[in-house]
This record gives C-alpha cells, sequence and structure tokens, in this order.
C-alpha cells in the first residue's frame, strides 16, 4: 500500500428502497471485476450478505459475477463479508454496512452506496463527516436513474 490516502466515493441513489444498494453494489462489483479490480463487499449482517449473495448470481440474466463468503474463501477475486477483512484485499472496498469498517484504509478505494432512506441518509451523513475530518479525498456521484 502506497501512501497515498484512500480515494472514498459516495454513491447517491435516487430510491428510498433499502435494496437498490444491493442492485447498485452488484453493478459496481461487476464494473470493477470486469476492469481487473478486486472487489470486497462489507456486509451489515447475515440476511444482508445472502440477499446479496443472491442478487450477484442472477442480477443479470445473461452472466453472473463469481463471488464467494470471505470466510469460506478470502483470496476469491470477490468476497462478501461481515467482519474481519481478509489481508488479501485492498483495492475496493463497496461498504453496504451502516459504519465505516475498521480496515478502510488499507485499501485503494471505498464505495459507499446511499439511498433516500432516513437511516441509511442520517449514516451516510456521519460517514462522510467522519471521512472529511481524518482528511481523505471524498467525492459524492449523484444519479439520475438507476
Amino acid at each position: 500500500m502506497t501512501s497515498e490516502k484512500t480515494k472514498i466515493d459516495f454513491y447517491i441513489l435516487p430510491s428510498a428502497d433499502p435494496s437498490a444498494r444491493l442492485d447498485f453494489a452488484c453493478k459496481l462489483t461487476e464494473k470493477a471485476w470486469r476492469l481487473g479490480h478486486r472487489v470486497y463487499l462489507h456486509c451489515s449482517d447475515a440476511a444482508q450478505r445472502q440477499d446479496l449473495d443472491e442478487r450477484l448470481w442472477r442480477f443479470k440474466g445473461e452472466s453472473f459475477v463469481p463471488h464467494s463468503n470471505a470466510e469460506d474463501q478470502p483470496d476469491d477475486v470477490i468476497v462478501m463479508g461481515l467482519g474481519e477483512v481478509p489481508a488479501s484485499h485492498q483495492d475496493l472496498l463497496i461498504n453496504l454496512d451502516l459504519k465505516v469498517p475498521d480496515a478502510f484504509k488499507r485499501f485503494a478505494r471505498v464505495a459507499e452506496v446511499v439511498v433516500e432512506e432516513p437511516s441509511v441518509r442520517l449514516a451516510a451523513r456521519e460517514s462522510f463527516r467522519f471521512y472529511r475530518e481524518q482528511g481523505y479525498p471524498l467525492q459524492d456521484h449523484k444519479l439520475q436513474r438507476l
């Protein structure tokens, strides 16, 4: 890891539906994977991870995005986890939890996915403030449609 600071991107979705976060995470994961990036998807709980797992298998009818659970295959290119981030992952962190994971600093990029749902918006504001106070470069992307 270089001394360069982690780049933080906030993707603001035009939806109040929390499942829109998972759908967007699938799109972002597929794009990053096709560009040759390693992706760690940080989930808030087992139910969210299960939902994400199912979406990654079916979100594009003609293809799927290969992925694993971090506990089972920590060195795979795309892994989904709940707690400890595998040491082999330092490229892209897609955070689907409402808290900033402790290991975020070691990643080149972090993607925070935000919807209009009040608890998600509040958590995103707190995360944005945290990253800004720590001096991380921030970029927000207000998406017009999904």
